[in-house]
Parts: structure tokens; sequence; C-alpha cells
């Protein structure tokens, strides 16, 4: 499974398209993609592949980020794409204060140099803005996956907390040391209210942009627990590897340096199929 693909069409220049990316994810006998755009509603792009995508073995599904470009907290957008058939809504990702104000960590500014402007989530005293409930909502209507996108961990625990008392059951953050900054005790209180925890093997890859120690996502893995952890690839952008074979080297790289093949496929497999909705009920904890 691979809950952050990026593949195309994209206004970033883009490694492969969604077909492309099912065809890759055959390699692995993948049970699903998830595509993720931070400026449109990738259901669109799915439904015009769907010739295409039907020769692929590995399914794709799509969704929606609430950025500037599709109006921020809209639910109205919000609501198109889960009636057309989107699995997941991102808070928002590079339209939020917390990734306009960050300096990326590096990457290049022409992979940000598109029209944005800031989404808060948040009002002047704090609380969450009233669409944002509203959103909520209709993640519990669809009962898919809610991301807290690039938002702060403080603003990700007051979305959680709603989307909790609502009856929300698929929640995720991703790569919390890469934009977010959310420290492990953090993500572990997360991961203890029922959010599952993502990293990006595009981080990890020693063949890709490598950032990162592999051994320091074992120690996130250890710290959180495979029960609430996935590995996802964020990968799609030119130049960087094609996510099964950066999958395949991180993944050895975690088994050579302890983690059992049970272990990585709870956090490869078992819980993204529950978090995409493939599976209803979560997975049995490891070892039980």
């Amino acid at each position: 499974m691979d809950l952050h693909c990026h593949s195309g069409p994209n206004p970033f220049a883009r490694e492969f398209d969604h077909v492309e990316a099912a065809h890759d994810g055959e390699r692995l006998s993948m049970r699903g993609i998830l595509v993720k755009s931070h400026h449109h509603n990738t259901v669109m792009d799915l439904l015009a592949m769907k010739r295409e995508l039907a020769e692929a073995r590995t399914p794709v599904f799509g969704g929606v980020a609430m950025n500037a470009q599709v109006g921020g907290i809209n639910p109205y957008a919000v609501a198109m794409s889960l009636r057309m058939g989107g699995r997941a809504v991102w808070f928002p990702t590079f339209s939020s204060r917390c990734h306009c104000e960050n300096e990326h960590h590096g990457f290049p500014e022409s992979e940000y140099d598109i029209p944005n402007q800031i989404i808060d989530v948040v009002d002047a005293d704090g609380r969450l803005v009233p669409e944002a409930h509203d959103v909520i909502d209709l993640v519990v209507e669809h009962d898919v996956l809610l991301s807290a996108g690039h938002v702060k961990p403080e603003e990700a625990a007051l979305i959680f907390d709603a989307a909790r008392d609502r009856g929300v059951r698929r929640m995720i953050i991703s790569h919390p040391n890469f934009v977010i900054d959310a420290d492990p005790s953090t993500c572990r209180e997360l991961a203890d209210g029922g959010v599952y925890i993502e990293h990006e093997v595009g981080m990890y890859d020693p063949q890709g942009f490598r950032k990162w120690d592999p051994a320091g996502l074992l120690d996130w893995i250890r710290t959180v627990g495979p029960d609430r952890t996935v590995l996802s690839s964020d990968l799609g952008q030119r130049g960087r590897p094609m996510p099964v074979d950066a999958f395949q080297r991180v993944g050895r790289e975690l088994l050579q340096r302890g983690l059992s093949v049970a272990e990585l496929r709870q956090v490869t497999c078992n819980n993204a199929a529950f978090l995409l909705g493939l599976d209803d009920e979560r997975p049995e904890p490891v070892g039980s």
C-alpha cells in the first residue's frame, strides 16, 4: 500500500503519472495507491484515466487537499470529491501556516513557486474554524481517511480531538520530522488517541533524496509502535526514485536493523489497508 503518492498530472514536474504509478505497484502486487495533489481533487484525474487504469492490477484512489487552490477549508470541494469516490481529505498542506512559515528543510524554492495563500485552521481564539467541523462531518458520513496535512502539531491535535468526538475512524499525520516538526512524545500521544503516524520512505532511501538515517526511522517505529505506524512513499517528484524501489530498499534496511517481517508487513500493508478503507477493521496488533 502507498498512501502518499505524488504522481501526475500536477503543476509541479513529476516523474510518472497515475497510470505509471499503478503499473509500478504491480511489481509488489500492491493492494492500492492513494494519489495526492496539493492543488486539486485527484479523483477527477483518475476518472479521466479510467480506461488506462483498468489495465493495471493495482487500484488507484484519490482525494482532495484543502489548500488555496480549492478554496481552502471548503466543505463543498470536499463533498464533491467524496461523492465522486474520494477516499481521503487532507487539511491544508502547502497552504498551511506551518508550511508557509517553514524553510522547507532545504527543498528547492521552485517546488513552491506557485500562487498561494495561508489557510488557517484555527481562529484568533485558537479554536477550529467552523468549516473544519463541516469537513469532519463529511469524513464521518463517508468513512474515509482524514489527514492533518501540514498543520502545526497542536493544531493537528485539535483536529483529531474533534474528529474522534464526531466518530472519524481513520486518522493520520504525515512526516512528523519534516515541515511540521512534531516530536516522538507528541506523536505517541496522538497514536494513543487512535492516530496513525506516517513516515515517508522517500526521505530514507539511500538512492533517493536521502536526508535522514534509517536508524532514526526504526527509532520512530519503536517509540510509536508498528501498530500505529505507516510507511508511504511521498514520491513522484521529477528525478526521484520509483516508489516500489524505495519501499524495497528502505524495507531491506529496516529488516537488517532488526525490524521483524511481521512488523514490516504491519507498517507497509495492514495499517494502510484499514486507513484507505480496503479493510473495515483495524488490523490485529503484531504478535497477538
